[in-house]
């Protein structure tokens, strides 16, 4: 009977809370009323998922939370955010679009050919509700062969059997643009799984190469690296050289050594992740989301997650932005700005 009495009180609680409200000793306190916000990500093996997880995780301001007790370390009151694992920027870019998802992490060389309708968005025309919230780390373009394949060079792909991501990712859009700058596209054997299915036919022998945009190091490469499966092939020289001139939003790179288990320094390219948001997000959130993202009491969740979003700062949020940011967003960078001038009015900027 105690049992079915608590469990009466329990869905009695529930419901109050649901209605906004809970009363103690007569007294009515208002509750803030529950938003979601749901982050498209990328697949579980690689960077966005878990970064993605800990940002839902830092702004999501459900009611008890003592973190929240910290200014401004949460979202606006009430709000759940959830990550949700998808195919990859290009899918998460038209669910933004069309307001399928409330927002997303995306390339910025993909969401700048979202924004102009190019490339994989040429036949749907321009994405037009995209803003952005912020910069948030450097992402390396990944070229990953089977130590017993024999690859190398970029030039030894030909003939190969050759991962270039799967439909609606980023990775797919990159490689295409690697493989055209090193006149390699038809001379390659394709494929399109999902990077974590590419993984394990890397590893079982039944893929040769595999391609991957992500923040370093990626889960899945880690993984191959780690077990001597894996060797990294550079994008360098003349291929790099045409790459750069005909694809906007990347840069050259390199990949510090030791970044993977058993890595030489590995010259490449490289894109930022983008937080991305749709136009018709309210601006109480997306002013509440980015302060939280910036809030220095966050930062340790975030590099915890993986080391690329322990770059996250505001120093570089702005930098290079491949679509306009959010109102909301300029907003809270405009409020820094002025807070900064009038902490240091005689700093010459």
């Amino acid at each position: 009977m105690k049992r079915h009495l608590a469990g009466l009180l329990i869905t009695a609680l529930v419901a109050i809370f649901g209605a906004g409200f809970i009363s103690v000793s007569g007294t009515a306190h208002d509750v803030a009323a529950r938003q979601s916000l749901v982050i498209a990500t990328g697949p579980s093996g690689g960077t966005y998922f878990p970064v993605g997880e800990a940002i839902a995780a830092i702004v999501s301001h459900p009611p008890g939370v003592d973190r929240c007790e910290i200014r401004d370390a949460c979202g606006p009151a009430g709000l759940i955010a959830s990550a949700r694992t998808s195919a990859g920027a290009v899918a998460n870019l038209r669910d933004v679009n069309t307001n399928g998802v409330d927002s997303a992490l995306a390339q910025s060389d993909v969401v700048a050919e979202a924004v102009s309708g190019e490339g994989p968005f040429r036949a749907n025309g321009p994405q037009t509700h995209i803003r952005s919230i912020a910069i948030l780390f450097s992402e390396d373009v990944l070229i990953i062969a089977s130590r017993s394949s024999g690859i190398r060079t970029l030039a030894e792909l030909k003939g190969k059997r050759v991962s270039m991501g799967a439909p609606g990712s980023g990775t797919l859009v990159t490689a295409k643009a690697v493989l055209d700058a090193a006149h390699l596209t038809r001379q390659i054997r394709a494929s399109t799984e999902p990077a974590d299915i590419a993984a394990q036919d890397l590893s079982n022998g039944r893929l040769d190469a595999l391609f991957f945009v992500g923040g370093a190091p990626v889960p899945l490469v880690q993984d191959l690296a780690s077990r001597g499966l894996a060797v990294f092939v550079p994008i360098d020289g003349a291929d790099r050289r045409r790459l750069l001139a005909q694809t906007h939003g990347l840069v050259e790179a390199a990949i510090p050594a030791a970044t993977y288990s058993g890595q030489a320094r590995i010259e490449t390219v490289a894109t930022h992740a983008v937080f991305i948001v749709n136009d018709s997000v309210s601006s109480d959130i997306v002013f509440g989301i980015t302060r939280s993202l910036f809030n220095p009491a966050n930062r340790q969740v975030l590099a915890d997650s993986n080391p690329s979003a322990g770059s996250i700062r505001l120093g570089t949020a702005t930098l290079d932005l491949p679509v306009p940011l959010h109102p909301a967003a300029a907003r809270y960078y405009g409020e820094i700005a002025s807070a900064a001038a009038r902490a240091e009015p005689n700093k010459i900027r």
